[in-house]
């Protein structure tokens, strides 16, 4: 019992971020505060729904520069907080930097854990949800001058999960009309892609109430590797032993054909990481870039 306690207070330990970083709050206030000024500031077209669910909204940032005929590439961006926090309106600071390159963005929202008694949810639904906000995105995009052809998905934390999650669906059994490779490419950053050591965590389980089939079905290193496709990881080289590791384990299970970088960022924590996807010039944004604009 008492090596149980200990190995619980650990992986609490590991996986509190916000503990782990004292000035937290300070990040996520300012990211809220950024990001409704953007939303003044830009074009954009807010809640289009994707879904049935009430949750099931997304935003577009237009391209702030003439885009291709064939449309702009597409950034779809999925914001973390443990699949139990946050919303896509705290993330809306990420658009301008790529769209100002001619990139356009979608900021997705999803249902979070544990939900209620009548509508509970679970990280193996908040999936299903993401699949069917990029299957909206791949229906609809062209409409506002994006490319259905060059979608990448980025996400931290939670949404680094699910990025690469969506890089391994088998999408033509979602739906014949889909191609093979609906996600050409996605960027994980600070992602939690095994599930097993959140059974450990009492800080997230007694939230997130991970089964273990759950483990096996969502956690994207456990998957099938993807026929077609680039991940690319990324994690703050000042985040917790686990998640240095946990940033390693995508590059092992698909190897570095899929997975050729999988990069700790030097002085960098779990909150600053995303400040650096926002700004150009840092190696993070130009991770990402480097993967939307594959192909053109």
């Amino acid at each position: 019992m008492e090596q149980d306690v200990q190995d619980a207070h650990w992986h609490d330990r590991m996986y509190n971020n916000r503990a782990l970083v004292p000035d937290s709050a300070a990040y996520l206030e300012r990211w809220a505060r950024r990001s409704a000024d953007v939303r003044i500031k830009h074009v954009c077209t807010l809640d289009i729904v994707y879904g049935s669910l009430p949750s099931e909204t997304l935003d577009i940032f237009a391209p702030q520069v003439a885009a291709p005929a064939a449309g702009a590439p597409v950034l779809v961006f999925i914001h973390g907080g443990y699949w139990r926090a946050l919303d896509k309106f705290d993330h809306s600071f990420v658009a301008p930097a790529f769209t100002a390159a001619g990139c356009l963005v979608v900021v997705v929202n999803y249902a979070l854990c544990p939900g209620t008694a009548d509508a509970p949810v679970s990280i193996a639904l908040i999936g299903e949800q993401m699949e069917r906000a990029v299957q909206w995105v791949w229906e609809h995009v062209a409409d506002y001058g994006g490319d259905p052809a060059r979608i990448s998905v980025v996400g931290h934390s939670a949404g680094g999960q699910l990025a690469a999650f969506l890089l391994a669906t088998p999408w033509q059994t979602r739906s014949p009309r889909l191609p093979a490779n609906v996600v050409r490419s996605a960027l994980s950053i600070s992602g939690v892609h095994y599930l097993e050591p959140i059974l450990r965590t009492p800080l997230l389980q007694t939230v997130l109430q991970v089964t273990t089939d759950e483990v096996q079905r969502c956690s994207p290193c456990r998957l099938p590797p993807p026929a077609h496709g680039t991940l690319l990881c990324a994690v703050g080289g000042n985040e917790s032993a686990e998640f240095l590791r946990q940033n390693q384990l995508m590059q092992r299970a698909w190897g570095e054909g899929l997975v050729p970088r999988a990069e700790a960022l030097p002085g960098l924590n779990h909150f600053s990481v995303l400040d650096t996807l926002a700004e150009p010039g840092t190696k993070l944004h130009a991770m990402a870039l480097e993967l939307l604009n594959q192909g053109a």
